[in-house]
C-alpha cells in the first residue's frame, strides 16, 4: 500500500474523532490516559535522544563492516520471516500518542516487540505507556522518520511494510555494498539517496553526517563515483536547459517578473544580455539562451557549489531554502544534492588545503566574495542507493524504495 492510499482508506474523521464508548470503557480509557500522562517532557526528550543514539554510531553505511552487519541482520530476519513475520497494525492506531486512547495499542506493542524496538514483557496490555513511547521513537529513528512518538501517516505506513519486504531489502543491499566496498578509498563521501543524507568517512569511521535534499522521482539523482575537485564560493548559477524547459518557461508565463525578482539574467550565444520581454515565452525559444543567476541570498546554490566530474552535470551545493531539511521525505531537487550544515562539510573537504578552516569559510560566506578553490587532495564521492543497513549493535535501519530500484531487484549501477 502506498502512503497516499492509506489516507483514502481511513474511515471518515478517524484521525480526529473517537467512537461512542460506554461508561465503563470511558473509565478504563481515563485510567490509561492518566498512566500515560506521567511521562514528562524531559522523559520524552530522553526517549528521543536514546532512539537517535541507537542509530547515530560511527559506522558508515558503506564499508566492509556494513557487509558483516547486513549478513548478521539477514541471519536474524530469515527464521523470523519463515515463521510468518509480524502482524499488521490496524488503522485504528493512526494518531496514537502518549495521552491518546485508541484501539489497536496491543497490536502496536506486538509489532514493536517483533522488531526488537521494545524489550520483551510478560503481558501486553492496551496502555500507551512510557516503554511504548520509547519503542515507537526508536522505530521512527530506524526508519528515518520524525521522532515524535506518534503513529502519524509515515509511521503507520512503515509499521505495515511486511517482514518479507524488509528481508528482501537487506538481501539486495548486501549485494550492493559487497560490490562497492572493495574499491573504497580511506577517505570518502557517501550520498545515500533513499535516506537523503551524507556521510563523510575517514579511516573506516564516520566523521560527520549531513542531512540532504536529493532528486525527486521524476528527476533522480544519478548513481555515480567521482572525486570532489573544486569548491566555488558564492557562485553564479547557470540554469540547465532541462530546468529552463520544465520550470522557467512555466514560471514566466505565471509571473512575467519572475526572472527579475530572482536576479536571473539572459544571454545569447554571443554573450549579449537580453531582456525578458525579448523572449517569446509562449514557445520553447528560451532554451536557445543562457540563463545565469547572480550570487546572493536568492541564488539557488546558496553560498557554495561543490564540484565533481560526472556526465550528468550534477553537483552538491548549499541552498537558501533550508526549511526542507526538516522534512521526512527530502526528494525535491532536479538531480543535484543540497547539503545541510554545508560550511562544516566544505571545511572537511578542504582539510588538506591548510588555509580553509571554518573561520575562513564563514568569512567568505559573509562577505559574498566570488572565489574558486581547487581541492588539494580530491575526495572520493559515491552517490549510492542503500535502502537498508545495520550497525554492530544489531540496530537495522530501513528507508522507502523511493526510486523503486528494490522493487525491480536492481543491485548494480552504471557509474
Amino acid at each position: 500500500m502506498k502512503r497516499r492510499e492509506f489516507i483514502r482508506l481511513l474511515p471518515l474523521g478517524a484521525a480526529a474523532t473517537m467512537p461512542f464508548i460506554s461508561g465503563a470503557q470511558a473509565a478504563s480509557i481515563w485510567d490509561m490516559m492518566n498512566r500515560s500522562r506521567t511521562l514528562s517532557d524531559a522523559e520524552r526528550e530522553a526517549n528521543s535522544a536514546a532512539a537517535i543514539q541507537a542509530i547515530d554510531t560511527v559506522e558508515p553505511i558503506l564499508s566492509y563492516d556494513t557487509v558483516n552487519n547486513l549478513q548478521m541482520a539477514i541471519a536474524q530476519y530469515e527464521p523470523f520471516v519463515a515463521r510468518g513475520g509480524w502482524e499488521q497494525v490496524p488503522q485504528e492506531t493512526y494518531g496514537v500518542t502518549m495521552g491518546v486512547a485508541r484501539d489497536g495499542v496491543v497490536q502496536l506493542k506486538r509489532r514493536l516487540l517483533a522488531s526488537a524496538d521494545m524489550p520483551m514483557v510478560e503481558n501486553v496490555d492496551d496502555a500507551m505507556d512510557a516503554p511504548t513511547d520509547a519503542a515507537l521513537r526508536r522505530f521512527q529513528a530506524r526508519h528515518g522518520l520524525q521522532v515524535n512518538g506518534q503513529v502519524d501517516e509515515a509511521t503507520w505506513y512503515a509499521l505495515n511494510v511486511p517482514a518479507e519486504t524488509r528481508l528482501r531489502q537487506l538481501q539486495l543491499n548486501l549485494v550492493r555494498v559487497q560490490t562497492m566496498a572493495p574499491a573504497l578509498a580511506d577517505r570518502y563521501v557517501v550520498v545515500n539517496i533513499p535516506a537523503a543524507f551524507i556521510e563523510t568517512v575517514e579511516g573506516g569511521m564516520v566523521a560527520r553526517r549531513h542531512t540532504a535534499v536529493v532528486g525527486r522521482i521524476d528527476r533522480q539523482t544519478p548513481i555515480l563515483k567521482s572525486r570532489i575537485h573544486q569548491i566555488n564560493f558564492n557562485p553564479f548559477w547557470n540554469v540547465p536547459v532541462s530546468i529552463i524547459r520544465r520550470d522557467l518557461i512555466k514560471y514566466m508565463n505565471e509571473n512575467p517578473n519572475y526572472l527579475t525578482e530572482q536576479k536571473i539574467r539572459i544571454f545569447d550565444g554571443g554573450g549579449q544580455e537580453l531582456q525578458p520581454s525579448q523572449v517569446n515565452w509562449q514557445t520553447e525559444e528560451a532554451v536557445n539562451y543562457n540563463f545565469r543567476q547572480d550570487p546572493g541570498p536568492l541564488n539557488s546554490m546558496g553560498n557554495v557549489k561543490i564540484n565533481f566530474h560526472n556526465p550528468h552535470a550534477v553537483y552538491l551545493h548549499d541552498t537558501p531554502t533550508k526549511g526542507l531539511f526538516g522534512d521526512n521525505a527530502r526528494f525535491y531537487s532536479s538531480g543535484c544534492v543540497r547539503v545541510d550544515q554545508v560550511q562544516d562539510f566544505v571545511a572537511w573537504v578542504l582539510r588538506d588545503n591548510g588555509d580553509w578552516g571554518s573561520g575562513e569559510i564563514a568569512n567568505v560566506f559573509t562577505t559574498g566574495e566570488r572565489k574558486d578553490v581547487d581541492v588539494r587532495n580530491p575526495v572520493e564521492i559515491h552517490t549510492t542507493y542503500i535502502s537498508a543497513w545495520a550497525n554492530r549493535q544489531g540496530v537495522v535501519s530501513f528507508r522507502d524504495d523511493v526510486y523503486e530500484f528494490d522493487m525491480v531487484g536492481k543491485v548494480t549501477f552504471e557509474t
